[in-house]
């Protein structure tokens, strides 16, 4: 008996040995313990996150979109600042222009009325002359007629009350004058004339 004992105690029963190859209950466990947190996470977890990540991406690419869009009315806004710049120096220009050419409008304008004015004004003032110088004329032809009848008839001794012949009396009276009064300026001027040439002989 204790001989068969240290025999078998010699010999042992040879254990059943595992094959890795060949699924044992561990696996399966494990397997479906792993199937559920992957659902778990596709599930739960990771459809917020794709979610923040899509979120962040979209408010990501719409800050960019922004900031093309500020850069763009940016631009824009610029072009037409230098667009209005350039405009307000050509309006300028042209109300300068227009100005300049108004002003020398207006002061040709003006001269001509200033000149029209002063032909007027010297016009009206040659014919108030020449109606005066007439008038005066007049009233001294009318006194000396007077006075040349009026001496006539007291010389000639008749009274010259015929108009006609006071006029001839009148005509006479002042062509007489007249040539007395040429008469004189020629004795004047013969008597200006030589003290000259006698200072020149001398």
């Amino acid at each position: 008996m204790t001989s068969e004992l240290s025999g078998l105690a010699r010999d042992p029963v040879p254990m059943a040995t595992s094959n890795f190859l060949v699924p044992n209950g561990t696996f399966w466990v494990e397997l479906f313990a792993f199937a559920i947190i992957v659902y778990i996470l596709g599930r739960y977890v990771v459809p917020p996150i794709n979610k923040a990540m899509t979120d962040r991406q979209n408010a990501i690419r719409k800050e960019f979109a922004d900031l093309e869009e500020a850069e763009a009315d940016a631009r824009e806004a610029e072009q037409r600042y230098k667009d209005l710049q350039n405009d307000a120096r050509h309006e300028a220009a042209r109300i300068r222009e227009d100005a300049r050419e108004q002003g020398a409008a207006i002061k040709a304008e003006l001269t001509a009325q200033a000149r029209e004015e002063a032909d007027r004004i010297l016009k009206h003032g040659r014919a108030q002359l020449e109606a005066e110088r007439s008038q005066a004329v007049q009233s001294l032809r009318n006194e000396l007629g007077t006075m040349a009848t009026t001496l006539a008839g007291r010389i000639v001794g008749e009274a010259l009350e015929d108009d006609e012949r006071r006029s001839r009396t009148v005509e006479r009276f002042i062509a007489a004058l007249e040539e007395e009064s040429g008469s004189q300026d020629g004795s004047e001027t013969g008597s200006h004339a030589e003290p000259s040439s006698t200072s020149g002989v001398s």
